[in-house]
């Protein structure tokens, strides 16, 4: 009797272990390749500026990042906008008040989502290359 008890249990475990051990391993696979999908995204620089509008300066400075869902249109060459900067704090590079926008650059990526049409892109990052309008006061 201890024998086919024994075996049962032995049974009861392989089911337990195949029911709570398969969804943990196939999640942990998830997580890994979502993590490598962020460093890779973090060695390339889009991470951080990813689905959003960039304003940097002439030597590549960033100035500000806008999400672009918050935008009703993207800047044009020739706009001028206004810009936060980065405070009127001591020491602050750039300013809050007008830039002009001396050009854009739109970045396209490949969509990689079910149902999505053979060589689809979407818009995922747009760079705005601005110069400043505030007037330099010589201390």
């Amino acid at each position: 009797m201890s024998l086919e008890l024994l075996d049962a249990l032995g049974s009861l475990a392989s089911i337990l272990g195949l029911l709570i051990g398969l969804p943990t391993a196939l999640a942990t696979f998830y997580q890994s390749f979502k993590t490598r999908q962020e460093a890779r995204q973090a060695r390339e620089g889009t991470l951080h500026s990813k689905n959003c509008v960039e304003f940097i300066s002439g030597d590549g400075t960033c100035i500000n990042l806008v999400p672009l869902e918050t935008l009703h249109s993207l800047p044009r060459a020739g706009d001028v906008i206004l810009l936060p900067g980065h405070g009127v704090h001591d020491g602050s590079e750039f300013l809050p008040g007008a830039y002009l926008v001396e050009a854009v650059e739109h970045i396209y990526t490949s969509v990689e989502i079910k149902g999505c049409r053979p060589q689809e892109a979407r818009l995922s990052k747009t760079v705005a290359q601005v110069t400043s309008l505030n007037p330099t006061f010589a201390a």
